[in-house]
């Protein structure tokens, strides 16, 4: 389970979160031309969020082992992250949202008309038979 330590958080909460500091954090960056820049990320409800990890371990398996990560204290990631309105650090989060992946070809199968051979092939250069082509510039549509 993450941690997730916010500035936000009021006061007079019954069940204040644990706001120690985390110590030393493992943060994903970017590279850049001239400098890295921490990574933010979106917390299930969509909002902003730094990222840090506890262990080297626990960000490969979380972001992949070719991830690059710089060390920072929690205060530091604050810091970098203020400037851009992010509030909220996530101590050791879980990766939430499944991986990406290609539909099957039977799957595919775009517009109106009865589904064919031809059909499932998006370079082909005609409608099948029975269908109808879409004007150009159109969007095709995905079915299935």
């Amino acid at each position: 389970m993450a941690d997730v330590l916010s500035d936000d958080e009021p006061d007079d909460d019954p069940e204040p979160a644990d706001r120690s500091p985390a110590g030393p954090l493992y943060v994903p960056v970017r590279p850049g031309p001239a400098a890295c820049a921490a990574r933010l990320f979106r917390t299930p409800l969509g909002g902003r969020t730094a990222v840090g990890f506890t262990s080297p371990g626990r960000l490969a398996a979380t972001l992949g082992s070719e991830q690059p990560w710089i060390r920072l204290c929690e205060s530091a990631l604050r810091a970098l992250a203020a400037p851009l309105g992010v509030t909220t650090v996530t101590v050791d989060p879980q990766f939430c949202a499944p991986a990406p992946a290609a539909p099957p070809p039977s799957a595919r199968w775009y517009g109106p008309g009865p589904r064919t051979a031809a059909r499932d092939d998006p370079t082909a250069a005609a409608p099948p038979a029975g269908g109808t082509a879409a004007p150009a510039g159109a969007p095709a549509l995905r079915i299935g």
